[in-house]
């Protein structure tokens, strides 16, 4: 067993996962010590969460296409780790799922972290996680200047319920996908 899969498992006996251990659910945190871009993201969707595996639901096919890799890289653990604000479902919330749980970052991200020691390029997805990693919610200001926080790229959340912002911001879609394509073929493809 991996140091990464102790400490995933040490997720899943935690005494703040019963609840999800209840419901038969694994902590969707994926990647070995040898993944190249590491995803910063909210937390698994309903879909990821039913089928164990992480962003497999419509955000994740774009987030696939944003970054352009097919779906064998995308879930091979030795290029992409998924590390989440909250490594379960939160539920649904009046608009969308309910947020992350505020701890869950706090006590297990480090931890993680020094084990993803080979990571090029971290994704920094949606408000959450930029607020955490960035030290700003404000996904759209985070997004223009993404380049100025490399090795992390910031990028809007590939949810449905986002794509007013999109259209809002046609510049994501022509300028930062297209640079973002480019940081994960370099990150997954060098040596």
């Amino acid at each position: 067993m991996s140091s990464l899969d102790a400490l995933r498992a040490r997720v899943a006996e935690h005494p703040s996962n019963a609840w999800a251990r209840e419901r038969g659910w694994d902590p969707l945190i994926v990647g070995t010590e040898r993944a190249r871009v590491l995803i910063l993201s909210q937390a698994p969707g309903r879909l990821a969460q039913a089928s164990g595996i992480a962003f497999d639901d419509p955000s994740g096919r774009l987030l696939r296409s944003w970054m352009g890799v097919t779906d064998e890289e995308f879930w091979n653990p030795d290029l992409v780790a998924v590390l989440p604000m909250d490594a379960y479902f939160p539920g649904k919330g009046t608009s969308g799922d309910k947020p992350p749980r505020r701890d869950f970052a706090d006590r297990w991200h480090p931890m993680f972290l020094e084990r993803f020691a080979d990571v090029r390029l971290r994704i920094v997805i949606g408000g959450y996680a930029q607020r955490r990693y960035l030290g700003s919610s404000d996904v759209t200001a985070n997004v223009r200047a993404a380049e100025t926080f490399l090795p992390m790229y910031p990028i809007v959340h590939p949810s449905p319920l986002a794509r007013g912002w999109r259209t809002r911001n046609p510049w994501f879609v022509e300028e930062k996908v297209p640079q973002l394509r480019l940081l994960v073929r370099d990150a997954i493809g060098r040596e």
